[in-house]
Parts: C-alpha cells; sequence; structure tokens
C-alpha cells in the first residue's frame, strides 16, 4: 500500500471510489466531468502550474497487488478566496435585566467566512474492505491521514498559517441530517442531497445569498437539531481522533448543512509537522524490523513524484535509514536519496 498523487488514468477508479462515500460526503460527488476537472487541477498542482493560493493536491492510497484505488485523501492550498467558504460560529449573546434583576446568555449562530485563506485537510476516504485490524489493513487509514503531515512540512513554503478540517455531521439511521431538517430546509428550496451535491461541486454563492444574515437563537432549534452541533457522523469518530491527535481542535465553528465541527490548528504546531525529519537511505536486501512496535512513516521529497508508505524500521543514530528494496521500490528511492520520516509513536 502507498500514497501518489492522483493521475489522469484514475478516472474511472475515482469516480468508483465517489460512489461508496455516501451522503455529506461534499468534496467528493458522483460527477464524472467535475471528478475529470478535480484531477486536471490536481495534476497542475503538483505540477506547480498554478498559483499557490489555487492548488489542490489529491492523493490516492493505492493497492499495487490488486492494481486498484483503496482510497483517497486532499489537501486544498488555500480555502475561499475563489467560492466564498462558509461555517456556522457558536457565539454566545448576553441579556440582562435591572428591573427583574435577571440576566441570560443564549447560544447563537453567526454565518461567518472566518477561514477564508486557510489551508484544508480533506476528502479522506478509504473503501471499507481496506479498513480493518488485521496487519495488512491495520493503518491504511492512519496513511491517509498522516501523509499529509509529512507533505505540508516538507513543501512548507507552499501554504498559510492555519489549517482546518471539515468534519461529517449527524445522520440518523435513515441518512437524514436532523441539523439540516430543523434549519436549512427552510431557507433553501432544496432537498439536503440536491444542496450538498452543489456545494460539492463548487456552486456555493447560494448560501450567501439565501441564509439569515442575522445570528441564530439555537434555542429556537428542535433538542434533536442542537444535539447535532459540533458532533460527528460514526463513521467520522477515528478520523477525528487521528486530528485530535496532531493537536487540531475545535474553536466553536460548524458545517452550515449537517453541524459537524471544524477542526483547526496552526500548521507548525501540527505534531505530524513538527516531528518529522529527513533522513538519508541505503538499500539492504532481507531489511528486518529494528522494533516490531514502532511504525515509521516515509514520504520522498519531490513534489511531481511524491510517494508515501510505512517502512518496518527506523533510522539510526545518524539518521541513516535502511529499507528493504521491497521498500526503496515502493517509494521509488534508491541508497543516497532523502526521505521524511516521523516516528508516529513518539510524543510530541
Amino acid at each position: 500500500m502507498r500514497i501518489r498523487p492522483i493521475a489522469e488514468g484514475d478516472l474511472d477508479d475515482l469516480q468508483a471510489l465517489a460512489r461508496e462515500t455516501g451522503v455529506g460526503f461534499t468534496s467528493l460527488p458522483d460527477n464524472r466531468d467535475f471528478l475529470a476537472a478535480k484531477i486536471a487541477l490536481a495534476v497542475s498542482a503538483f505540477e506547480e502550474r498554478t498559483p499557490k493560493d489555487q492548488r489542490l493536491y489529491f492523493f490516492v492510497l493505492e493497492d499495487e497487488d490488486q492494481g486498484k484505488l483503496a482510497g483517497c485523501c486532499a489537501i486544498e492550498g488555500q480555502v475561499g478566496r475563489e467560492v466564498p467558504f462558509y461555517h456556522y460560529r457558536l457565539g454566545t449573546l448576553a441579556h440582562s435585566s435591572v428591573q427583574l434583576d435577571m440576566h441570560r446568555t443564549i447560544d447563537t449562530l453567526f454565518l461567518s467566512s472566518d477561514h477564508t485563506g486557510d489551508a484544508e485537510v480533506a476528502s479522506l476516504f478509504l473503501r471499507p474492505e481496506y479498513r480493518g485490524a488485521d496487519r495488512r489493513h491495520e493503518r491504511n487509514g492512519a496513511l491517509l491521514s498522516m501523509m499529509r503531515w509529512l507533505f505540508m512540512a516538507e513543501f512548507r513554503d507552499r501554504f498559510p498559517d492555519k489549517v482546518l478540517a471539515e468534519m461529517r455531521g449527524v445522520f440518523d439511521e435513515h441518512g437524514r441530517s436532523p441539523f439540516w431538517h430543523c434549519l436549512g430546509s427552510h431557507f433553501f428550496p432544496l432537498d439536503f442531497d440536491e444542496a450538498d451535491k452543489l456545494t460539492g461541486l463548487g456552486q456555493k454563492s447560494f448560501i450567501g445569498e439565501l441564509m439569515p444574515k442575522f445570528p441564530i437563537y439555537t434555542p429556537f432549534l428542535s433538542d434533536e437539531a442542537r444535539a447535532c452541533i459540533g458532533q460527528v457522523h460514526e463513521q467520522t469518530r477515528p478520523a477525528l481522533a487521528m486530528l485530535k491527535k496532531e493537536g487540531l481542535r475545535w474553536e466553536g465553528y460548524i458545517d452550515i448543512f449537517d453541524g459537524g465541527p471544524t477542526v483547526e490548528a496552526y500548521i507548525d504546531d501540527v505534531r505530524g509537522v513538527r516531528l518529522s525529519r529527513h533522513c538519508r537511505v541505503e538499500v539492504k536486501a532481507g531489511a528486518a524490523p529494528t522494533d516490531a512496535r514502532r511504525r515509521w512513516l516515509a514520504a520522498t521529497t519531490g513534489m511531481a513524484g511524491f510517494r508515501a508508505a510505512w517502512v518496518e524500521r527506523g533510522p539510526d543514530a545518524n539518521d541513516v535509514l535502511t529499507l528493504s528494496e521491497e521498500e526503496a521500490r515502493r517509494l521509488e528511492v534508491a541508497a543516497g536519496d532523502t526521505l521524511r520520516i516521523l516516528d508516529t509513536e513518539e510524543e510530541a
């Protein structure tokens, strides 16, 4: 299993992934023309033919044995520069009456575009058959999530100060969003799937045009809808846990459709960015693990030919990493090359 940039020949596999993502996965709609354009944009980004603030770095997890894509993930260089990037910001309004000697604080939702210009880690999806606890698949999700920090660390000058991640919100057993049903459905003449599809296709102007500009008092929402604020879909919990481990935190911003949390951090504070480092490669036939308890993530230092994968050992005291021939082939490196590595069990 290895990570690589998406390529033009991946369109069929990417569309197959899009069909499996399910409701609420806005960034990967099942639209062939849109996906083809996304691939073209990503190829241009990896070749550095587009401005930094317009780049989409889109990666795929490749199962080399099966010759298929097992998952995907992405990094948006900056959000909100061309298309507005909206959230609700959870706030508080205080009311008091001297005459009645009463004081009340009320939670509110403000429509905001505070994250304009931030980077975003997005589109993380792993096919169900590649999830699980067996050794072959035990850390595929972690590979997809964590390799993005090595990429951002290696190409730090291509990114702004902050990074965010939008988490899919709560849906019931019928695929219905209580938050949308109580709030968004009253302002948009669309059902959730239609609105979700439009935003996934980048058509977001209707949000600013139709959503209320004044604070929304959360006590006016149903109990079911209020319970969704800042909560995640059950399938999103592992991804959220990994992001929290890296130092991303919820600061009160939620998705305007399903109420899911947006977590954020300064890029330089992210654990995987701070702790990753360079080492020099050596290749040895039959190289064995030095510590089976450790899991090391390795990534190459080239943009267009970027590769990332797990390796079975860490570097020595001189920062020399010995790879097996198979690992070197998977990463497409040779003796004397440089890798960026991360000990995923190292304490921050």
